[in-house]
């Protein structure tokens, strides 16, 4: 039954589904589009709390007229049998009152419980998180690289639980408070409208101090939310690149980060928490006025004749009980200004609009037949003046159906960004791209990088399964295929023979974080099965040999020949042997074209490529050390 029970109320809403548009930046609009689709259940939630908080003042409501009607029926009771005949005479309405308070509270309470722990808190936190990944996922690069990667996953979970808290916090707790103190006025108005007063004096101060409290809290709730992921971020920076902190002996200037860190996170906590003892401390100085004033009150009004027995009983039933609900509501109120403020720092990190966007009409397409054209291109990484380091200057490359090419020229030519741009990881800031004579801005972007495989120099894994990293050039091949790309990319060998801390073996085996499970030649063999898989029309390949010794390179380059074959090719590459062979090699400085040509009308001019050739062949240890 339970079973039964949890799949129905989880079924309520689909947390998968994605929510329309991008993410507002404004707090109110935010949670409306993170959580779209859950609302009829987060409605219903509040309306089985306010159920609930009726049932509860109702309970107090009928023993105040269980002790009206004994004090009333008090004289005669102490005849004899007049107990008995008072019983026969009132024992159903008092058998309705047990029925009441043995089933409508529990009721109530089984339906909202059902509804949070089934349905809003656990599906709630997965749609918050999935639409904020999905938004994530289609930033540019540009955003990835002004940013930690752990914080913001970090950002990610931290806004999707606040979030989640926050919905949960008013269902459960300003629903349940509303409804108590309206049913708590209206009983005791019932009772004398003196008393409502006296609720409604006490309530003024209260909500005064809470106003006037939860933003100083929302404040320093952002603030600490902000140093925690920072934090967050500072240890997976340090983790993640542990093999340079050894190798560099930094370990000591790691741990001063990660103290400093940790220090300004023990401080923005102690700042949260000063001013939450205050906030919380006033609060318990009103919980035990009320009382005090309810009740004295109604002894005041009963001793003048003018009151009731049941109302002195009210007012202490709902006063101790108001009281004690003022504690957790006021809790629960400074949470819910802590976690707005975690939310509104998640806003700020999460929600920035898509800096590069499909375009309206953008349209798919069909297997390209690989021209790709460059156009008086610049791009210099939003600098105005020249980058150290990369960047094109009005550059113009037409590259033809099969044909191959090299680029080759100094470390900050501006070869990489070609390639980068070439795959809409930025866009030029002046200029455009063609790819089969249409701009790549007027295409998906998916479709577009579809047509491209990309072998990168510094090649990094998932930590995932070998045949899962492999697969990802094309998930939709099957095993064997992807076994048979491994081959081509001479890592099938190397790959039986892996096993991971699991004891999984082979292709089965995990890489580890970043596929540091492999060495960088093993890792970029994995690379070129993933780009042998794809089976792009148009191949790029970003001095994809270069972490390989000399048997491995004469076996992957064999692969990379095959699968050149009938496809257009652009690569890089420092060591000039391996693209001698290309159709025309583009030799770029300061980003733009220096000259181009085959590799002996290059060698013979006496230019840039020459005498990079030269150095190669006349025993230095590679370009990057030449220059």
């Amino acid at each position: 039954m339970l079973t039964a029970l949890t799949r129905r109320t989880a079924g309520l809403f689909d947390p998968n589904a994605p929510a329309a548009g991008s993410p507002p930046q404004e707090f109110l609009a935010f949670c409306r589009w993170a959580l779209s689709g859950a609302f009829p259940v987060f409605f219903a939630a509040i309306a089985a709390n306010v159920a609930l908080a009726w049932a509860e003042v109702g309970v107090s409501w009928a023993v105040s007229w269980l002790v009206d009607v004994v004090a009333e029926a008090g004289p005669s009771l102490t005849e004899p049998g007049a107990r008995a005949a008072f019983l026969a005479e009132r024992g159903w309405e008092v058998a309705l009152l047990a029925v009441f308070i043995f089933a409508a509270r529990p009721l109530c309470m089984a339906v909202s419980s059902a509804l949070m722990q089934f349905s809003i808190q656990p599906g709630m936190f997965q749609q918050t998180v999935f639409r904020l990944h999905r938004h994530t996922l289609g930033q540019a690069m540009s955003y990835f690289e002004d940013d930690y990667a752990g914080r913001i996953s970090a950002k990610q979970l931290q806004t999707g639980n606040a979030l989640t808290e926050l919905a949960s916090e008013v269902v459960q707790a300003v629903a349940f408070a509303l409804a108590t103190m309206l049913a708590a006025l209206a009983a005791l108005g019932a009772a004398d409208w003196r008393l409502t007063l006296g609720l409604l004096g006490w309530l003024a101060v209260y909500l005064a101090w809470i106003a006037w409290m939860l933003p100083r809290l929302r404040a320093k709730a952002r603030a600490r939310a902000d140093a925690q992921s920072g934090l967050s971020g500072q240890l997976v920076d340090t983790i993640s690149h542990m093999e340079t902190v050894k190798l560099f002996a930094h370990a000591g200037r790691e741990e001063t980060h990660a103290r400093e860190a940790l220090e300004r996170l023990r401080r923005a906590k102690l700042d949260f928490g000063r001013t939450a003892w205050v906030y919380r401390v006033v609060i318990a100085v009103l919980a035990g006025a009320l009382p005090v004033a309810l009740v004295g009150t109604a002894l005041w009004l009963w001793a003048g004749g003018s009151g009731s027995p049941g109302a002195v009983a009210l007012s202490g039933l709902l006063s101790l009980r108001i009281g004690q609900m003022s504690g957790w509501i006021s809790f629960t109120a400074m949470g819910m200004f802590a976690n707005a403020g975690v939310v509104e720092d998640g806003i700020r990190t999460l929600t920035p609009p898509h800096r590069m966007r499909d375009a309206p009409d953008a349209a798919p397409m069909a297997r390209a037949e690989g021209r790709l054209t460059f156009e008086g291109v610049t791009f210099k990484y939003g600098q105005e003046r020249e980058r150290a380091g990369g960047g094109l200057t009005g550059f113009s490359l037409d590259v033809t159906p099969g044909e191959k090419v090299a680029l080759v020229g100094r470390s900050g030519a501006g070869k990489s960004t070609a390639m980068k741009l070439a795959l809409r990881l930025y866009d030029p800031e002046a200029g455009r791209i063609l790819l089969d004579g249409r701009d790549i801005r007027t295409l998906d972007q998916d479709a577009l990088r579809r047509q491209i495989a990309f072998v990168t120099q510094d090649t990094a894994m998932f930590n995932r399964s070998a045949m899962e990293n492999i697969l990802y050039g094309r998930p939709d091949a099957g095993v064997e295929e992807a076994m048979e790309a491994a081959r081509m990319a001479a890592a099938h060998e190397f790959i039986e023979e892996l096993e991971d801390f699991r004891g999984r073996v082979g292709y089965e085996a995990r890489l580890g974080e970043r596929g540091v499970k492999l060495s960088g030649g093993q890792r970029q063999r994995v690379a070129i099965a993933r780009a042998i898989l794809k089976d792009a029309p148009i191949l790029m390949l970003d001095e994809a040999t270069s972490a390989l010794d000399s048997e491995t390179e004469a076996e992957v380059q064999a692969a990379l020949e095959r699968l050149m074959q009938g496809r257009t090719v652009v690569a890089i590459a420092h060591r000039l042997s391996t693209i001698a062979s290309m159709d025309r090699i583009v030799v770029m400085d300061e980003g733009r074209i220096a000259e181009e040509g085959p590799h002996d009308v290059l060698l013979k001019r006496g230019g840039i490529y020459a005498e990079l050739w030269g150095r190669q062949s006349g025993g230095f240890m590679g370009l990057d050390a030449a220059e």
